[in-house]
């Protein structure tokens, strides 16, 4: 019988059912009673040992509780202590706002709470030497937190009832009999975003310690300092971060670095003897991001950049620094270089300083068809010592900073993270550069689509792809429409796949084009304000391509995060050098229009007419000859045509008016 099963004799399966069964047993004991077990002093956390990587981008949970929704990065912060931050904003752990489709909603956002901590054995000597310290920095490349409004509202009225107040400010009126009091000049408080530290009771409750308002933003990170009372010590004292601030996105932002508590410090224990890498890594191509692998081995020297940076800081006073350099493939786990560095470099106390590298272009990846390269910079300090100068802590691990490089089938000029998104409106286009080292044919485009404010999934979107003209986007030579589609996590991109693959000769341009006009429905794309290639940017607002950076009136520095996905079969023969001749514009006319379109004498082969929403209405395969077609049936409003002629394909918008 089954119940007998653990007093029969065991066979070679059951007997590894039941180590199997112990083992787990085991581990999940072990780990209930790690997690319930208070921490100990000292407590420290510079949340370097994250990586931003997806799956890598939440606090320890061996020293924070989960679903707080704080975001580690090393990407949104300036000038942050260490590698890596906790980024505070209105989008949870998921990447989507706590609240969508009520654009000013405010509350309290992210939080940041530590797991319990033992204080119940400070010595009566320690009594007023247990403090914690932490670094903190409002907006850094995100979005400004704002301050308090005191506004003065509109006059309003009540009746005057018996017993009632009034203000010195108030006044009365007679209206049909009954007496009015008008309310002048009523002061009206909006509160403003915040980040607060509290800490817990043995009681249980929550009580503010630190807190600071919004309104002010600041290059630099702030260190602050708080003495934790003999009131807190106790076995399951904890404290938390929490913002209040714009529920429905990426708003009012704030970072949060090296927090440190122990006893044995004072209100002047500013210092800590550490160097620490900290500003990320400088891409290892020379002209983007990610390359395919088939167009970087072209000519690898010329693709790979000629050197690599990054700053470590010094936290305390004189110290000598060397670093190690190393690439390793992530896929097969090939060491492609290793670079030791071994003249020391005197580092300055309380000062950063940059390192340098440089890479060797690899010539050869055998049949390889995708490389990561991780490229990784270990800087080498006193604190690499085992003894550490602040006993259980080890400063060692925020000496190492790497990032990844991928030779894949996409380009791109993003380095994987959006620090915000960027929005236009329905009469404006923007279009990014790319540059081949052969002829390719692109597939699709990979976009990162950022949740704001209004849930606009569904949303129609056109995707672009231009020749060149003179260094700027020329002819649009395949156009798709698309609908908005969120990614399922933060900095995760959706793949939009063209119907037919666009072949490209040399260079090209990507772009995409709002379709609605409205507010509450302008697609935000991811834009990475770390990228050094804005250059690569080209922005038309009706009439001309103007490029990024060439004058003060287009000076955005970033990329927008769009990945031309590359390799695909070719299908359509399109050349995207200049033309001699351009071809005649696939166009129809007049625009708006009461119903009736014309498009002259182009040799159309299929129309098409969508509905703003994407939904198909008509699809058309004119006559020889014809040059019309009526449409004044369909009502008022914004309608998508979609032509095809001389084996091109253009999305137009139109509007009907009757």
């Amino acid at each position: 019988m089954r119940i007998a099963l653990f007093f029969q004799p065991y066979s070679p399966f059951s007997r590894r059912c039941v180590r199997s069964f112990l083992l787990v047993f085991f581990v999940l004991s072990y780990s209930l009673s790690r997690a319930q077990a208070p921490l100990k002093l000292p407590f420290f956390e510079d949340f370097s040992t994250a990586s931003g990587r997806p799956g890598f981008d939440q606090p320890n949970p061996i020293r924070w509780k989960p679903g707080g929704g704080v975001y580690i990065n090393n990407t949104m912060a300036i000038n942050q202590p260490t590698v890596n931050v906790a980024t505070f904003d209105g989008l949870g752990a998921n990447g989507r706002p706590y609240v969508q489709n009520t654009p000013l909603a405010q509350g309290y956002t992210d939080t940041l709470t530590s797991n319990s901590i033992d204080l119940s054995g400070i010595a009566s000597a320690d009594i007023n030497s247990v403090y914690m310290s932490f670094y903190w920095q409002a907006k850094g490349l995100g979005e400004l937190p704002d301050p308090s409004v005191i506004q003065i509202s509109q006059p309003d009225t009540t009746n005057l009832l018996p017993g009632a107040v009034t203000r010195p400010y108030d006044k009365t009126l007679v209206v049909n009999g009954v007496t009015k009091i008008v309310h002048i000049d009523t002061l009206v408080i909006q509160p403003g975003d915040s980040l607060t530290l509290q800490f817990i009771g043995v009681d249980g409750t929550w009580t503010n310690v630190w807190y600071q308002m919004g309104g002010q933003s600041d290059s630099l990170f702030r260190q602050v300092l708080v003495q934790v009372k003999p009131s807190y010590f106790h076995a399951k004292f904890a404290f938390r971060f929490r913002s209040f601030g714009r529920e429905s996105g990426p708003f009012d932002t704030w970072h949060i670095d090296y927090i440190y508590l122990n006893r044995g410090r004072s209100a002047t224990d500013k210092t800590i003897q550490d160097v620490g890498a900290r500003k990320q890594l400088t891409p290892f191509f020379k002209q983007y991001t990610a390359m395919p692998l088939s167009q970087y081995l072209v000519n690898p020297t010329l693709a790979t950049a000629d050197s690599v940076t990054t700053d470590v800081n010094n936290l305390g006073g004189l110290i000598f620094t060397t670093f190690n350099f190393t690439v390793r493939d992530d896929v097969s786990g090939q060491l492609l270089q290793n670079d030791p560095q071994t003249a020391t470099v005197a580092t300055l106390p309380l000062r950063p300083q940059q390192k340098t590298a440089k890479p060797t272009p690899i010539k050869s990846f055998g049949s390889a068809t995708k490389a990561l390269l991780r490229y990784k910079i270990d800087v080498r300090t006193a604190d690499n010592n085992t003894i550490s100068p602040i006993p259980g802590i080890d400063f060692r691990q925020n000496d190492t900073i790497s990032a990844v490089a991928a030779l894949d089938n996409y380009y791109a000029y993003d380095d994987g993270s959006w620090e915000y998104a960027q929005q236009i409106r329905q009469r404006e286009q923007v279009a990014v550069r790319f540059i081949l080292s052969k002829p390719d044919a692109i597939g699709g485009v990979k976009a990162c689509i950022v949740p704001f404010t209004t849930n606009q999934s569904g949303q129609p979107f056109v995707i672009s792809v231009y020749n060149n003209r003179a260094g700027k986007p020329g002819t649009a030579i395949y156009q798709q429409s698309f609908s908005t589609q969120y990614p399922t996590s933060r900095n995760e991109f959706v793949e939009f796949k063209f119907t037919k693959s666009v072949s490209v000769k040399d260079t090209f341009y990507v772009g995409y084009q709002q379709i609605s006009n409205a507010d509450t429905s302008l697609l935000r794309l991811g834009f990475d304000k770390n990228s050094p290639f804005g250059s690569q940017i080209f922005y038309n607002g009706g009439s001309n391509w103007d490029q990024n950076l060439a004058s003060a009136s287009l000076n955005i520095h970033g990329a927008f995060m769009l990945r031309p996905v590359m390799g695909a079969k070719p299908d359509t023969i399109v050349t995207a050098i200049p033309e001699p001749e351009p071809l005649a514009p696939l166009q129809t006319y007049p625009n708006p229009t009461t119903g009736l379109i014309r498009w002259g004498n182009l040799p159309l082969t299929q129309l098409d007419v969508t509905s703003s929403t994407g939904r198909l209405l008509l699809t058309l395969e004119p006559s020889r000859g014809q040059q019309t077609l009526d449409l004044s049936y369909l009502p008022d409003g914004l309608y998508l045509i979609r032509l095809f002629a001389d084996k091109r394909s253009v999305v137009q918008k139109l509007i009907i008016q009757h």
